[in-house]
């Protein structure tokens, strides 16, 4: 062989392995996150809903993996929100009830402790994350998490359309709306249609050599309960055809549980996200981005079906909701799929919690783990391909009162077992969750040993992560039980 053969022969072979190695190296992971408010685990139809209607949900979970098994880190909003922002526990973050909460009182008998009232800014979120690897951040709707200075585009997001410090949408869900982070376009616009439409055009108008991390945030299906007008009609009807009577209801401690899905004005408000999903799902398909996109659908909090009312939704079978640690508070409808490792239609068992997101979509980005980080989440990756994820303990804190007529308390889930501890009432009570998914027998008389081996886990948890607990209140009266104390608004 000459000289110049050799020297070709030489050049071949390296644009062929060149070749080889640029075909190999894998697209970047793009991320479409959709986050509900106030979604209850039993609120689409791939969970068993029959009143709701979620084709669009539906069609995702039939793409992707469904987690029966999936959880918020607290059973209300703005602690779950820090959660998935930082993969690190509402504890850890200081973030254990929703922002500002309910003030201390005469009426209750215990004082619950004073926590954050934003995101602090050292707290590094996955939004930041990801954009140092040179990810496109876009986020739209509820934020929650902060006044101004602490709002998504303080906290490593690009664009921010509409998230700010409050919980609930400022002015109703119909334009003008007086959200500080979003000007109405329209009068009677719908403010989750208006969110879709700006993260479609984020798609359309993204960089298209960038990968990009798109984080829709519903306002729906929180109160105020406004129908979808598009909507309403369909299931007043359906309601109308479907039940007699009123909602039927079981007490719940102080409060009541609504066991019933017939609200037709929930139904319509869960419609308008799942026409969201369709929309933002087409567009994916219709860009030819879907192969490259890993999506997910996940809510913040049970929903809301327990108060002195009841509440509006119900999330039977599993219960009580928003407020409470038991599984219909902190129970969630959650799917994932990711490309190419999902298996479509595909369904895990193994229990997941909101700091795994983090964690998650770092491995799904190839991008190197960051544990110090997201410390109390872990990747479910080996889950999202059908294996079985490193068994865990888990744990919620929620020392605060709320407005669900929940009282301070605690809970863990280790294996199938389950114990709350209500610090209010000074119980507690156990139950095994394979067996009694609905936590209608309380185990703790019948297994005391599991009880007490429980409640020490949960105290040393508690201990190890210093856990700030309620204390008695010098000031209680139980006189003032029945004084109405004056609403405080999100």
């Amino acid at each position: 062989m000459n000289s110049t053969t050799r020297f070709l022969s030489l050049l071949f072979t390296f644009f062929v392995a060149g070749y080889l190695a640029f075909a190999a190296k894998k697209k970047p992971v793009n991320f479409v996150f959709f986050l509900v408010d106030d979604m209850g685990w039993a609120d689409i139809g791939a969970n068993g809903s029959t009143f709701h209607e979620t084709p669009n949900i539906d069609k995702l979970a039939a793409t992707g993996m469904r987690f029966t098994n999936g959880y918020a880190a607290c059973p209300v909003c703005s602690p779950t929100r820090a959660s998935i922002m930082t993969g690190r526990h509402p504890v850890r973050v200081d973030i254990t009830d929703w922002i500002p909460g309910q003030s201390n009182n005469n009426r209750n008998k215990l004082l619950h402790p004073a926590d954050r009232g934003n995101l602090a800014h050292e707290e590094v979120t996955i939004a930041e994350e990801l954009k140092s690897h040179g990810y496109q951040t876009f986020f739209a709707g509820k934020w929650h998490l902060g006044n101004e200075g602490h709002w998504p585009n303080d906290q490593g997001f690009d664009v921010n359309i509409g998230g700010h410090h409050k919980g609930s949408p400022p002015g109703g869900y119909y334009a003008p709306w007086t959200n500080p982070a979003l000007k109405s376009k329209k009068p009677g616009e719908y403010l989750t249609e208006r969110l879709t439409e700006e993260s479609v055009k984020f798609m359309e108008d993204r960089k298209k050599e960038k990968p990009f991390l798109l984080y829709l945030s519903y306002y729906n299906i929180h109160t105020p309960i406004q129908a979808y007008k598009k909507r309403i009609a369909h299931y007043s009807e359906k309601a109308k055809k479907t039940f007699e009577g009123n909602s039927p209801t079981r007490p719940e401690h102080e409060g009541k549980t609504r066991l019933r899905q017939d609200n037709p004005a929930l139904a319509s408000m869960v419609a308008a996200v799942d026409d969201s999903v369709g929309a933002l799902l087409d567009k994916l398909d219709e860009l030819k981005i879907a192969d490259d996109t890993a999506v997910i659908f996940f809510s913040d909090n049970g929903g809301l079906s327990t108060l002195r009312g009841p509440g509006p939704g119900c999330n039977s079978p599993l219960r009580a909701g928003k407020g409470w640690l038991y599984e219909g508070g902190v129970r969630e409808p959650t799917i994932i799929r990711a490309p190419g490792l999902t298996k479509p239609g595909s369904v895990s068992d193994e229990p997941v919690v909101s700091m795994d997101f983090f964690p998650t979509m770092l491995e799904l980005a190839s991008l190197p783990p960051r544990p110090k980080l997201h410390i109390d989440g872990r990747s479910i990756v080996p889950e999202l391909k059908g294996d079985t994820g490193k068994p865990r303990t888990l744990y919620w804190h929620y020392p605060h009162y709320h407005g669900s007529t929940w009282k301070p308390g605690a809970s863990i889930r280790d294996g199938d077992w389950k114990l709350i501890a209500f610090y209010h009432y000074d119980t507690v009570e156990l139950y095994n969750l394979a067996k009694d998914p609905s936590e209608k027998k309380d185990l703790s008389k019948a297994n005391p040993e599991k009880t007490k081996e429980l409640q020490d886990k949960l105290l040393a948890w508690q201990t190890e992560m210093k856990a700030k607990m309620p204390v008695p209140n010098p000031n209680y009266d139980p006189q003032a039980q029945g004084k109405k104390p004056r609403p405080k608004k999100k």
